[in-house]
């Protein structure tokens, strides 16, 4: 029997070669398009399609028009409105995208067969976050100016715990990208690699089971198995969208932080 190989599944290997474009001090760059950046492809054809098709205007609204409105809402209202306030509406059509991009990359990841998640890469995981750390921080000094670093300084405190904490502060600010990059990374990299393993022994144990007599038995196992799938599948479909949604709450919990901070937030 062939081993098991779980980290199989996220191999990244090209799927469309293209010639190297020279470019002035970096020599030759390797612009290949792999499985990853493929699925990344895909997930911005697809945002680009839906957004095109639900933005109709109808009086009467249709499915897809009814599906953009909720999640402009759910953006809207429960993201930058929420969290941000007023002058969170600006970026709304950052956060909304962002949120779909990771959603539909978490979704693509658990098509059959043919589906490959490119947010178990932690080189697209950690792109996304420094991406949205860089926006805070030019956000942060373009409405502060040198008075960002207020953020990092307690008020109504004696100078000496006012110096530790806001080194602490300052560290915590700066490993941000790292959380906010591990903790989507982590997650759909363990959900995947648990619902491969029992994916597995639903083959193994069908196929020990073959062997007839006592063995017979693991056809139960295979059976328990593909329940299992099926559970963790539903489950990993939640997560999907959780995570989505946790990494633009935290975007907008610092993008908060920073525009807000002549507010005293």
């Amino acid at each position: 029997m062939a081993a098991i190989e779980p980290m199989e599944q996220f191999l990244v290997k090209k799927v469309l070669d293209l010639p190297p474009v020279p470019l002035p001090g970096l020599g030759p760059v390797d612009l290949s398009i792999n499985n990853s950046v493929l699925f990344m492809l895909i997930a911005a054809v697809v945002i680009v399609g839906f957004l095109a098709m639900a933005a109709r205007r109808e009086l009467v609204p249709g499915r897809l028009q009814a599906m953009g409105e909720m999640i402009y809402g759910l953006v809207d209202g429960t993201l930058t409105g929420a969290i941000i306030g007023d002058r969170g509406r600006p970026f709304l059509p950052f956060v909304m995208t962002l949120f779909l991009f990771i959603a539909i990359l978490n979704f693509l990841g658990l098509t059959p067969l043919v589906g490959f998640t490119a947010t178990s890469q932690l080189a697209v995981t950690v792109t996304l976050a420094v991406m949205t750390f860089s926006i805070v921080l030019i956000v942060g000094f373009a409405r502060n100016g040198l008075g960002f670093f207020k953020l990092f300084w307690p008020s109504n405190m004696n100078i000496g715990m006012a110096l530790f904490l806001s080194v602490i502060e300052f560290i915590s600010f700066i490993i941000r990208p790292l959380t906010l990059a591990m903790r989507l990374f982590g997650n759909m990299l363990g959900g995947h690699i648990v619902m491969f393993v029992f994916a597995s022994f639903i083959v193994a144990m069908g196929t020990f089971a073959l062997n007839g007599g006592l063995a017979s038995l693991g056809f139960v196992g295979s059976a328990l198995s593909f329940a299992m799938v099926m559970a963790l599948l539903l489950l990993e479909m939640v997560v999907a969208l959780l995570q989505a949604f946790v990494f633009s709450i935290l975007t907008c919990i610092y993008l908060s932080e920073v525009v807000n901070l002549d507010h005293g937030h």
